[in-house]
């Protein structure tokens, strides 16, 4: 019988080698946000650009917790979290939090992304699955919802829409 096997970076490569792409679009979409409209709400129910943005930018932390840490319990986050105030602030606090999920990465092995990560609010467990499974869906695909919405966002605020997987309407030539 024939089996495969795989080295430690090939698996890591394989199950988040996508993460550097996903964080340098996130990057170049969040640099488009017009500052002067961080309040501006496409709808009553939705978030503001700055909070959704903000949230965006959040989603690094979250990164790390899963890679760092077996469980994050909600009822552990403080009930106000600070929104960087400007464009420049959040941007630094994107790339900080970049820089701190690729060395999470760098330490993390192919055997800890099988280890379960559980997500809780005290006693109430939302999930528990493989911690690479949790970085997939948790993490990954939800910066890249998020980040599509701000797409949306900037959109109907006439901000010419930076490349992500191909051309745009404003970016038509690929290179």
């Amino acid at each position: 019988m024939n089996t495969l096997t795989f080295d430690n970076e090939t698996v890591k490569r394989l199950a988040m080698g996508d993460l550097p792409g996903e964080l340098d679009r996130t990057r170049r979409t969040l640099e488009r946000l017009p500052e002067d409209r961080f309040d501006w709400k496409p709808h009553p129910k939705s978030m503001s650009l700055h909070e959704l943005s903000a949230h965006v930018v959040n989603l690094l932390f979250w990164m790390t917790v899963t890679l760092r840490q077996t469980e994050f319990d909600m009822a552990s986050l403080p009930d106000e979290r600070q929104i960087p105030p400007t464009l420049d602030e959040l941007l630094a606090l994107f790339d900080e939090q970049a820089a701190v999920v690729a060395r999470a990465l760098d330490d993390i092995t192919a055997r800890d992304l099988l280890l379960d990560w559980t997500l809780r609010e005290g006693d109430t467990v939302f999930f528990t699955m493989p911690r690479g499974m949790a970085m997939r869906v948790f993490c990954i695909s939800h910066l890249v919802h998020h980040r599509a919405q701000l797409g949306g966002y900037l959109r109907m605020l006439d901000v010419p829409l930076p490349q992500t997987y191909g051309p745009t309407a404003d970016e038509p030539d690929m290179g």
